[in-house]
């Protein structure tokens, strides 16, 4: 009886295995990671000894991803082929963010959730535009609204829309990403320098 319930579960084995080899005989195409580059902060300009907690970004799920996102036309989504961000992409704005404010040295301490500092200002990112325009001149288009939060009493400081853009010299995976680095950067030194005037 033992040896008829091997050969059974032998032979669902053996039927089994062409099922999987279809499911998983396909290598998956290899994607070319990429980052952005913390911003160039200005140098000088007002200093403040106030300590800033740059909070997660909210975006929509179009954007909330590790996809890069090209537009041929407007109200059109697709994502770039064969690449992505190295992280989701609230996550990346948040960390180059982060350090863009540490390079400039004018505020008293800055970091994320979780790192213990005592805060006196959160920096609110809300990404509404983070991508490649494909529509009339191939560009890349970064819109970032930002508000100013006093952490004490829960009071919008202040609020802005940056918009920055850069063209795309290229037609490849590299150039695209370039271009969205450069707006970023221009976006988030801009960024910086208003937050700074604020708080």
């Amino acid at each position: 009886m033992n040896a008829l319930r091997s050969i059974v579960a032998a032979a669902a084995i053996v039927t089994l295995l062409p099922g999987c080899a279809l499911l998983g005989g396909s290598t998956p195409e290899p994607f070319d990671t990429y980052e952005l580059n913390a911003a160039v902060p200005s140098v000088g300009g007002r200093q403040t000894r106030r300590q800033v907690l740059v909070t997660e970004p909210s975006a929509l799920k179009s954007l909330d991803s590790e996809n890069i996102v090209i537009k041929p036309s407007p109200g059109t989504i697709q994502y770039l082929k064969g690449a992505r961000w190295a992280d989701r992409l609230p996550r990346v704005v948040q960390a180059r963010l982060v350090e863009t404010l540490q390079l400039s040295g004018r505020v008293g301490g800055v970091g994320m959730p979780g790192e213990g500092l005592a805060i006196d200002f959160q920096i609110i990112v809300d990404i509404r535009s983070f991508e490649i325009r494909l529509d009339g001149g191939d560009r890349a288009e970064v819109e970032l609204y930002v508000r100013v939060l006093n952490d004490r009493n829960g009071v919008v400081r202040a609020g802005r829309l940056f918009s920055a853009m850069a063209p795309v010299s290229g037609s490849g995976n590299d150039d695209f990403v370039a271009a969205l680095d450069r707006a970023f950067g221009i976006a988030a030194t801009e960024i910086v320098d208003w937050a700074i005037s604020v708080i």
